[in-house]
């Protein structure tokens, strides 16, 4: 390892430091204890509400109900009646009391309990449809709907379509269609008003949609830092409330929002409006004792009444995160995964959800699947690495030129660095060119470390001892707790160390790094080990896997590297040095180097007058 590998490692470390310390899982599961008990728009954490409180309607004469609820008023009576639609991936419950979905479960998905997997369910989840009209705001879901539908099982490419019908007194009605398709996570709804521009005032309707979202993983406070609620602009600008913080988070968008979604780890419950929503107001809240609840949260949107005379057409999304799903629902949706910042996402959109996406058709280990990951990523960078290697070489066969530099000038560091570039001008070495390859690799060692945690596709997958790739492995507790490492021992991470370790040994023989900077190698594994103590057991099995791979392409490497051909070329290249021209990188370094000496030469002018 060269000082610019060196220095490159130690900016890699500091970068995933800085973002552990932020973004670290923790690793213990106990539950938040608030301070700050303010209700958060009206929403109680850990608890549903619905606001205003539905009418008991105690006189239920003709006159008291019309006076009451207008012309609603023909649904303010009913039986609660429920009916199931069950597709290939989920199982929908419908209730005529709102005309809406009151729950919704995700099939072949289990809690970490094991338990059903119930993204929704009247329980945690409540919406309002809320109307100003000419006897104040009627709330469509305490109103009983009208169907022909009957409970369905639609399988392959099969849909089904139910509607829910509220005549109204004055002739006009309302209808809610929601079109269900096989094989899918989202849903058509369509609701029409006809005939009401006459009992409906103003301009808007309310759509007030309050969630409480329901654990579905083992570390609870893992969960809660990556759930949330986001966005996505009508301007096709995405963003989200801050899911990293304690505090109640509350935000009002007064531009046009295409759609809003509750957003967890793996899973995702949202609504998508077609000509989009006049403005949202959101808000998130942590449950102060309740460990079945991740955070609680409202969406407040408001909808043009203009829209529902036309009919405005809507879409629910209940889905598992899979990135291509959501990719596939459209606006921009797939947003809701997270893939890590704008200079490495690409590389997981791109290239390794594409991969990974392939692999998991043909192979259904994915232990397995993250080692092919590794050798193809390592087969499309060894020439990268290739290059890296010979430039280490090169510099050890150098390394009794620059020592004999040392000697000559001393201390007098720019008159070392002139030398330097004056030998590796005359031999032909870029003293860079083993830095590059490892910069130019960066960006793929960062796609992994968002990649593998935010991957549904591990979520209680089992490899070895592992039990959960998606989150960190045991393989014993140690019965105590270590401050910024944890609890338990993860067998991936404890390998990963052990592996990095002898590769930097390796290294460190070709190396000419001397000093601080050699140990600084062996430092950084054991800083890793704490910061990926509680991250994906995948991510550590594949740096481990990766760290293997490495080791035995540099032996291969150094099989056909022979350090008398390397000498013999760098002096032919100095015998020759004479006749070629300077580089205009040289030049420029040249150049900089010598402004930096005369800078110095005035500077201690000045301090001898």
């Amino acid at each position: 390892m060269d000082r610019n590998q060196a220095i490159g490692l130690v900016l890699i470390a500091g970068i995933l430091i800085v973002y552990s310390v932020f973004f670290r899982p923790p690793v213990e599961e106990q539950p938040i204890v608030a301070t700050d008990t303010t209700e958060v728009a009206s929403t109680n954490p850990g608890q549903v509400t619905t606001s205003p409180e539905p009418v008991v309607v105690q006189d239920t004469s003709a006159a008291k109900l019309t006076e009451e609820y207008g012309v609603f008023a023909t649904g303010a009576i009913g039986s609660n009646q429920t009916l199931k639609v069950e597709t290939d991936v989920a199982i929908y419950t419908f209730s005529n009391k709102g005309g809406q979905i009151k729950s919704v479960e995700l099939k072949d998905l289990k809690s970490y309990n094991g338990d059903p997997l119930v993204l929704t369910s009247a329980e945690n989840s409540a919406q309002q449809l809320i109307v100003p009209t000419v006897k104040g705001n009627i709330d469509l879901s305490e109103l009983y709907f009208t169907t022909s539908a009957s409970s369905t099982t639609i399988s392959e490419e099969g849909t089904t379509q139910v509607v829910y019908t509220l005549n109204t007194t004055d002739g006009g009605s309302i209808e809610f269609v929601y079109n269900i398709t096989a094989n899918k996570y989202d849903l058509g709804y369509k609701v029409r008003f006809n005939g009401l521009s006459n009992s409906i005032i103003g301009d808007e309707v309310t759509l007030k949609w309050s969630k409480a979202m329901k654990r579905y993983e083992k570390n609870l406070e893992d969960a809660r830092t990556k759930t949330t609620i986001s966005y996505y602009t009508v301007a096709e600008d995405f963003e989200e409330l801050k899911a990293t913080s304690k505090d109640p988070q509350t935000e009002t968008v007064a531009e046009p929002v295409r759609w809003a979604s509750f957003n967890q780890k793996f899973f995702n419950a949202g609504i998508i409006a077609e000509k989009g929503f006049k403005a949202v107001t959101m808000n998130t809240a942590i449950p102060v004792t309740d460990t079945t609840i991740v955070k609680a949260g409202t969406i407040d949107a408001k909808i043009s009444t203009a829209d529902l005379y036309e009919g405005a057409d809507f879409t629910y999304v209940y889905t598992p995160k899979k990135y291509r799903t959501l990719k596939k629902i459209g606006y921009d949706y797939q947003e809701n995964v997270y893939m890590g910042y704008a200079l490495v996402s690409w590389v997981n959109k791109l290239i390794i959800a594409p991969l990974f996406t392939f692999l998991e058709k043909h192979i259904g280990n994915y232990g397995i699947i993250i080692m092919i990951i590794v050798f193809v990523v390592k087969l499309v960078l060894f020439p990268l690495t290739r290059k890296s290697y010979l430039s280490m070489a090169k510099m050890k066969v150098l390394k009794p030129e620059l020592d004999k530099i040392k000697e000559k000038v001393g201390d007098d560091m720019q008159k070392q660095q002139q030398e330097q570039m004056k030998l590796y001008r005359e031999m032909g070495v870029n003293p860079l060119s083993g830095c590059l390859p490892m910069v130019l690799q960066m960006p793929i060692l960062f796609a992994m470390f968002f990649f593998f945690p935010n991957s549904i596709e591990l979520r209680q997958e089992s490899f070895l001892w592992a039990t959960d790739l998606s989150s960190y492995d045991v393989l014993f507790n140690l019965g105590f707790t270590i401050p910024f490492y944890g609890s338990h021992v993860s067998g991936f991470t404890l390998l990963m160390t052990i592996s990095t370790l002898l590769y930097t040994w390796s290294n460190n023989q070709v190396s000419t790094v001397q000093g601080p900077m050699k140990s600084i190698g062996y430092v950084m594994p054991i800083i890793f080990m704490f910061v990926l103590n509680s991250y994906s057991a995948g991510l550590s099995f594949y740096y481990f896997v990766s760290n293997l791979v490495t080791f035995g392409q540099q032996t291969l490497i150094r099989r056909f590297v022979d350090d008398e051909k390397i000498r013999a070329k760098l002096e032919e290249n100095k015998k020759n040095s004479g006749s070629k021209k300077k580089s205009k990188f040289q030049q420029r370094l040249e150049e900089a180097m010598k402004a930096s000496q005369e800078a110095q030469r005035q500077k201690q002018g000045k301090g001898k007058k």
